[in-house]
């Protein structure tokens, strides 16, 4: 099922049945897929019917060691949504071929990314326009190469940001959110007082939590049409 796609990935759980959720971890530059298995380890614990697994960026850095989604030499903001728009076409397609090998569409799709991993998340999703990707975007210490005019209703964001972090200010965040809200996106953002750019327990906590009691909007709505119970967010 997953022969030749592990060479730039770190498969941290592969149930033993068919997987009925795919988590998908992407890392920030100068790391590796090795650098999310603390958080891949906590998502399989709690899901152990989750295939889960760490990919890793196609580029070495340019800065050090380690990989990168896109290159930061000389980046700037036309920059940024210009090589995110040239590296997204990869992404999608690596994204595409799991769900595939997985037998398991979007809706069963989690995505959680950090720093730059999470700007490649949170875009892929914001272009994917009806034909929705993923089911839920965890995006960490990340923001948008530029602000979406519009966001897949299919979509849930949640969005996690330290007060502290002196890479990317978590005002960005706090942006981010207000504009998602008015586009009727279903956004839910934290900021953790004191944290840099980085991942601790208090966020893996958050992350576990938001994904278990989060109900997505679009199962509230549908709910509210036909007049029954929403369904229950933690197995979806």
């Amino acid at each position: 099922m997953l022969h030749g796609m592990t060479e730039q990935a770190l498969i941290i759980q592969q149930p033993s049945r068919a997987a009925r959720q795919l988590v998908l971890l992407f890392h920030g530059p100068g790391a590796s897929e090795e650098d999310m298995r603390p958080v891949g380890e906590r998502l399989a614990a709690e899901y152990p019917e989750a295939l889960v697994a760490s990919l890793r960026a196609p580029q070495p850095a340019s800065c050090g060691s380690g990989y990168q989604w896109f290159t930061v030499e000389g980046i700037d903001d036309a920059r940024r949504v210009e090589r995110v728009a040239a590296a997204m076409p990869q992404f999608v397609a690596a994204i595409r071929q799991w769900q595939r090998a997985a037998d398991l569409g979007p809706e069963a799709t989690v995505l959680v990314g950090f720093s730059q991993g999470a700007i490649m998340a949170l875009e892929a999703a914001a272009q994917a326009g009806d034909d929705v990707l993923a089911g839920r975007v965890v995006a960490l210490a990340g923001h948008y190469a530029r602000l979406p005019a519009t966001h897949p209703a299919g979509t849930t964001l949640f969005l996690i940001h330290g007060k502290a972090d002196a890479v990317i200010p978590y005002g960005l965040t706090v942006a981010m959110a207000k504009h998602l809200v008015a586009l009727g996106a279903d956004v839910v953002a934290d900021a953790i007082p004191c944290l840099g750019h980085g991942i601790d327990a208090e966020v893996l906590d958050l992350v576990v939590r938001r994904l278990r009691t989060h109900v997505p909007k679009r199962h509230w709505e549908a709910a509210m049409r036909q007049g029954v119970p929403p369904p229950d967010g933690v197995t979806q």
